[in-house]
């Protein structure tokens, strides 16, 4: 009596791949609500249009709110100064969102590593330079991805020492509207007046 051949190995059907695929599609998306990344974002404006951009980083329309500033040191040029203390977004899928706190720059730089952000952000960039600066040419400069590639820029404007009111001067004019006496301390200290021209 002949002993009996295996039987042939079915090939999955359609069917049963598709089910199989669904089932480890779910068990991937086994992630806690809260934890899971959105992929929303919108430019969300501070004062003015392109000077912020809404982010999707986590459930229920919370993530970030990042607030765009340029710089103009170099002359001729405008390129993005960096913030990554960006700002806590609320209700990012209503109607009205809202920002408060801050956000943690780990939060960011994680946002940074998004081709889709970085497009968004060298497009609104460039509108903001546009605005602000017509006359200089924008020229894009790669976000920070990581701490260690964060270089804060300064705004030498509100540094400049002539931006800041002599204290005395201030003393002298409360002092003035008070109707009180002046007296030589009020002018010691004080770097003298440029002298006056001659004849």
């Amino acid at each position: 009596m002949p002993s009996p051949q295996p039987a042939p190995l079915r090939r999955p059907s359609a069917l049963a791949s598709l089910t199989l695929a669904a089932i480890l599609s779910s068990l991937a998306g086994c992630v806690p609500a809260a934890e899971r990344a959105s992929g929303w974002m919108f430019p969300l404006a501070r004062h003015q249009p392109n000077d912020g951009l809404a982010l999707g980083t986590k459930a229920a329309g919370e993530g970030l709110h990042l607030w765009l500033d340029i710089d103009t040191s170099e002359a001729g040029r405008c390129s993005p100064r960096w913030n990554p203390d960006a700002a806590r977004l609320h209700g990012g899928t209503s109607a009205r969102p809202t920002s408060s706190g801050r956000a943690s720059r780990q939060e960011f730089y994680a946002a940074m590593a998004r081709g889709p952000v970085r497009w968004q952000l060298r497009r609104q960039f460039a509108a903001l330079c546009q605005q602000r600066t017509p006359e200089r040419r924008f020229v894009w400069r790669e976000p920070p991805r990581r701490a260690e590639d964060f270089q804060p820029t300064g705004y030498p404007m509100v540094e400049e020492r002539n931006l800041i009111s002599d204290p005395k001067a201030v003393l002298r004019a409360e002092k003035r509207l008070l109707g009180q006496p002046l007296t030589p301390e009020d002018f010691q200290n004080e770097e003298p007046p440029p002298p006056a021209p001659g004849p």
